[in-house]
């Protein structure tokens, strides 16, 4: 059959790669450069005068000619770049664990009836033993108030509006909307809290924002603002990571920063509140956020130096955080900050795993793998891959061996009650550090099942 007839099965289609994919039994239908007879993807299939194409070793998803390797791993976009002065390994990631955390853990499916029973009542027992409630406090903006009207924006955008409506809400409430601050923003990805942040605080001077996001982002906002007063940047580097009393902009402007983050996963939270907490060595005694200090001279070997010592850098200023939580499935007992809270009640690492797999029975246990109900509808791009790793615990704790246990509705409450107790260890590791930190619903379940908000200023001392 001539390539002017080929039909991606039996033949390649025109101007299309030869490489035949087994697993789809066709032809890759990859456009190739003229005169090639394979895509980039496959040419590891093709010989160029003798010539041999192996996979890159930094990155075998491109391939590179054998006798080229040297030079392009010089070049290669997948080669370990240097560190930026903020990086320090890490430094937010929390102590080792000990060899016998390590323990092979037990999957919930694996587990007996009696096992579950005495997990689930140990949990009950610990909630019992910390008065706990959330506070309701749903609130709106202004600033929002055009775009929440705007009849072009369906009710996917509106839920999302309603939530960063909410989030402003509560930062003034809390007195931490203002000038002369900087935003740190974790988990930006497009950095839309920011967006709106910078929107309500248009008439304010000397507003910075950081927006920390470890992954590149596409269709980015913080690249449309261009007013004077107000300053996007981004920090391309894993929280667990990040040094913020070593960005360069923080130890030369001494602003006071404030946390924020919008549906932050389980792990990255704990990770943001020591990343705030300790490497930014707050006092816990400041008062309401006010005009930067004096610049300092820093020490130039501080600038040069990469995961060293924070000694020499002047501690920053917590004005305070506003944390929207989510996906506590996704949490870790080595990251996790409320660790002295929980070996407290008499609870054990292994516990703490079993209580993080069971929370995502709070937006899991009523749903099915697949469904097209809330759940798969509340997500954003930004969330796909931890509501993707939410539906494997599912998977795992929904299936028919509870159904004759535990009722779907009793698995809910458990899954919310596995929630407030690890969100109960960050409040109260918060108040070890001088915060006076609260959770509360910040939006109704219809249009978020993540609708829990962590919020937390220094103490005033008197």
């Amino acid at each position: 059959m001539s390539e002017s007839c080929g039909d991606g099965v039996s033949a390649p289609l025109p101007g299309r790669c030869g490489f035949f994919v087994d697993k789809k039994k066709r032809y890759c239908k990859m456009v190739v450069a003229s005169g090639k007879t394979f895509c980039g993807e496959h040419a590891i299939a093709e010989k160029e005068d003798g010539r041999k194409r192996i996979p890159c070793p930094l990155d075998p998803k491109h391939t590179v000619f054998e006798d080229n390797l040297a030079k392009h791993l010089k070049k290669c976009n997948s080669r370990e770049k240097p560190k930026p002065v903020y990086y320090v390994h890490d430094i937010n990631a929390g102590v080792e664990e000990d060899m016998d955390m390590h323990e092979k853990e037990i999957a919930l499916s694996s587990r007996s009836s009696e096992e579950l029973d005495s997990l689930i009542m140990r949990l009950r027992a610990a909630v019992g033993e910390i008065n706990c409630k959330h506070t309701e406090k749903i609130l709106s903006h202004p600033a929002l108030l055009e775009a929440l009207n705007d009849p072009k924006n369906g009710d996917f955008a509106v839920k999302h509006l309603k939530q960063q409506a909410s989030l402003l809400g509560n930062l003034e409430s809390l007195r931490l909307l203002g000038p002369d601050r900087c935003f740190v923003e974790f988990g930006a990805g497009k950095g839309k809290l920011s967006h709106w942040i910078d929107i309500a605080l248009q008439a304010a001077k000397n507003v910075h924002f950081l927006l920390v996001e470890r992954a590149t982002t596409r269709f980015k906002v913080d690249g449309k603002h261009k007013s004077p007063h107000s300053v996007f940047d981004r920090l391309q580097v894993d929280i667990q990571h990040l040094c913020l009393n070593k960005v360069p902009f923080l130890q030369e402007k001494k602003l006071p920063v404030v946390g924020v983050g919008k549906h932050l996963c389980g792990v990255a939270t704990d990770l943001a509140l020591r990343c705030l907490v300790e490497s930014c060595c707050s006092s816990g005694d400041l008062e309401e956020a006010g005009p930067p200090q004096k610049r300092l001279k820093s020490d130039p070997s501080d600038a040069e130096s990469v995961g060293g010592s924070s000694e020499s850098s002047t501690p920053l200023q917590v004005s305070g955080l506003a944390i929207a939580l989510c996906c506590h499935h996704r949490c870790n007992w080595r990251h996790y900050v409320g660790r002295e809270f929980f070996i407290g009640l008499g609870l054990s690492a292994q516990d703490f795993r079993a209580f993080q797999r069971m929370s995502s029975w709070a937006t899991c246990g009523l749903k099915k793998l697949g469904s097209d109900g809330p759940l798969s509808k509340e997500g954003s791009s930004e969330q796909d891959e931890n509501l993707e790793k939410q539906h494997e615990y599912a998977g795992e704790t929904t299936g028919d061996k509870f159904e004759g246990i535990l009722p779907a509705e009793d698995r809910e409450s458990i899954g919310r009650l596995c929630k407030l107790l690890i969100d109960e260890g960050r409040v109260d590791y918060l108040r070890r550090k001088g915060y006076a930190a609260e959770l509360q619903y910040y939006t109704s379940p219809d249009i978020s099942l993540e609708n829990v908000l962590l919020t937390a200023v220094p103490v005033k001392t008197p």
